[in-house]
């Protein structure tokens, strides 16, 4: 309890209410009132957001598409070893930002209305991303 006491105070300092994600706090991040085990949680991002999350993705889509070409005329093994090392790069970074996003949107809210769990949740996922 400490310890989340502490972690609010800073996250206070360093995030004021309503500096989530780049928006307001009410159309923020994370649903977590999706508490029921039929109901999915959500991300409700705004359009710019999403927007440049969509043309990342579609970038690292079209590098993927572009080493099965490679694979497909029988190009030099270390040259598509290059383009996968550039696919997982381009990945891992779109993974950092997304968990940036959640860290001081969705985080940062819930801690904020005493969910203390969103502490294990984030936990748990740092856990995966091992």
């Amino acid at each position: 309890k400490v310890t989340i006491k502490l972690l609010l105070y800073f996250l206070d300092r360093i995030y004021p209410v309503g500096v989530y994600c780049g928006m307001s706090e009410l159309t923020c991040c994370c649903n977590s009132e999706a508490d029921s085990q039929n109901e999915a949680k959500k991300t409700v991002r705004d359009e710019s957001q999403k927007r440049n999350m969509i043309i990342r993705l579609n970038k690292i889509e079209g590098q993927v598409r572009g080493i099965k070409n490679m694979v497909e005329r029988d190009e030099y093994c270390p040259d598509i070893l290059i383009q996968v090392s550039a696919v997982r790069s381009a990945l891992e970074s779109f993974s950092a930002e997304l968990l940036k996003n959640h860290i001081k949107g969705c985080v940062v809210r819930d801690l904020k209305a005493g969910k203390e769990e969103v502490v294990d949740e984030l936990l748990k996922t740092l856990q995966k991303l091992k």
